[in-house]
């Protein structure tokens, strides 16, 4: 296995230990009594395991180190940090007055991910690969997400989560539709889609 792939899997095992401090924080706010080093762990967890992301892929180009587990791995890796993230802080309060990310924001993010991968399956079925090409929308969809959980968890700015939720929520819907609009070009293009059978 690659220096690059063990980065990338120690990303995944941090993923866990993120999940208990912050939830054990949001417990500690909810009894009114906020145990603040594990709001630092937590962040300092999620910090570490968002960096990972960039060196395993340096790694991997400047070593030669690309590898098809790698290609598989990294993008499960960022997918269930990211939703971990925003899962358990919709879950647990991380300040007073509903600081936290809410709830329909993480049920958005859900239904958005399980869309995406239904549609990728159908293709993969179809078609026998998925070249689905990153869209821009998809960058800035992750952007903004992680924006709204560093809103959350740094607690600078004593404005309501919600507004970098919406924000964030925009981008997830225009990314979502960006990503199902270029299956539906591909299924419709497909050889192995009879003439006529598809929408």
């Amino acid at each position: 296995m690659t220096v690059a792939s063990k980065i990338t899997l120690t990303r995944i095992f941090l993923v866990p230990v993120f999940a208990v401090l912050a939830i054990y924080y949001g417990v500690s706010v909810e009894e009114g009594h906020p145990e603040e080093w594990l709001r630092g762990w937590a962040l300092a967890v999620f910090i570490i395991a968002s960096a990972s992301d960039g060196l395993d892929g340096w790694v991997a180009r400047r070593f030669n180190q690309q590898s098809r587990f790698g290609a598989t791995i990294d993008p499960i890796a960022d997918k269930s940090l990211l939703m971990t993230a925003i899962i358990v802080l919709s879950l647990v309060e991380w300040g007073p007055d509903g600081w936290r990310i809410p709830l329909w924001f993480s049920a958005l993010v859900i239904v958005r991910d399980c869309l995406i991968l239904g549609g990728v399956a159908v293709l993969h079925f179809i078609n026998h690969h998925v070249p689905i090409r990153p869209h821009w929308t998809g960058k800035v969809c992750t952007f903004t997400q992680m924006f709204a959980l560093g809103w959350v968890m740094l607690r600078v700015i004593p404005i309501d989560p919600i507004y970098p939720c919406i924000v964030a929520a925009v981008f997830t819907v225009w990314s979502g539709y960006a990503y199902l609009r270029e299956a539906h070009h591909q299924l419709r293009d497909s050889p192995h889609v009879k003439p006529g059978s598809h929408p």
